[in-house]
Order: structure tokens, then C-alpha cells, then sequence
């Protein structure tokens, strides 16, 4: 059986990646959620970018005939970027997002959700208002000739 040798590049390699691996896990994109005193729960989400390089090259030894000494390195860039905020309170969850470079149209956009949720909740709430009062009519109108009897 012959026994293949892994090259060197392929332990610095593997070295970086299991490196990146320990930093970056599911808890730094979707953060421990945080719960404040008046009970709203808030989870961070980021945005998680990584690279790493890494080369080497053999080179002929003066001190070795016809053996080559192995010269390399290796490295790698991670960065973090918040991007928005999980808002949980009394059973309504929204996406708060921070937008670093958004425009007043984005940030519009974004907005009309909640604007439509606003002012659905404003005819409901009116809706209902108005079929009370007209339930209420009613019943007064049925009461009143029944006393003047």
C-alpha cells in the first residue's frame, strides 16, 4: 500500500477554516435574544462576510539535494454587520431594520406595513364603535314602546 502525504498547503488550509469555524456559529447572524423589563423581547440579526486566502510554494533546499522545503501562509478577514432587530411585544413580532445608507423612499417602502396595519386598526376599531351604537339604538327602540304600555 502506498501512503500518500497531504501537502502542507492543505493543513494551513484546513488550520484557517477551522479557525473561522470557532468564530462564526448560528448565534453571531441571529444574536441571544434579549427580553427588556417591560417584557419585549428583542433578537439582533447581522450580516456575516468571511474570506481567507492562503499559497504557498515549494522551494529547493541548498542544504538537502534533491529535497524541496515548503514556504506558505495563510489568512482571513471577517466582518459583522448589524442589520436589523427582531422586536417581539404582546404577541407582535416586527423586523426593525437599520439602514445605514437607505433613502427616504426605502425607509417609505419599508414603513407601509405598518401604516396599513395603523389605519386597518382605525376602521375596525370605527366598525365596531358604529355596530355598538347602532345595537344599542335598537335596543333602546325596543325598550321604550314596552314602558308605554
Amino acid at each position: 500500500m502506498s501512503e500518500q502525504k497531504n501537502h502542507p498547503i492543505e493543513g494551513l488550509m484546513e488550520t484557517t477554516m477551522e479557525k473561522i469555524k470557532q468564530m462564526i456559529d448560528v448565534n453571531t447572524i441571529v444574536g441571544n435574544p434579549i427580553t427588556t423589563p417591560d417584557g419585549t423581547t428583542i433578537v439582533p440579526v447581522s450580516k456575516v462576510s468571511y474570506g481567507f486566502a492562503s499559497g504557498g510554494s515549494d522551494i529547493p533546499s541548498k542544504n538537502a539535494v534533491g529535497k524541496q522545503v515548503f514556504g506558505g501562509g495563510s489568512g482571513a478577514g471577517v466582518s459583522i454587520t448589524p442589520i436589523a432587530f427582531i422586536a417581539v411585544s404582546n404577541g407582535d413580532a416586527r423586523i426593525l431594520r437599520i439602514d445605514i445608507d437607505s433613502t427616504t423612499a426605502d425607509r417609505v417602502v419599508n414603513m407601509v406595513p405598518q401604516v396599513i396595519d395603523k389605519v386597518s386598526s382605525v376602521f375596525l376599531k370605527k366598525d365596531k364603535k358604529e355596530k355598538k351604537e347602532k345595537k344599542e339604538k335598537i335596543n333602546k327602540d325596543e325598550v321604550l314602546p314596552s314602558e308605554e304600555e
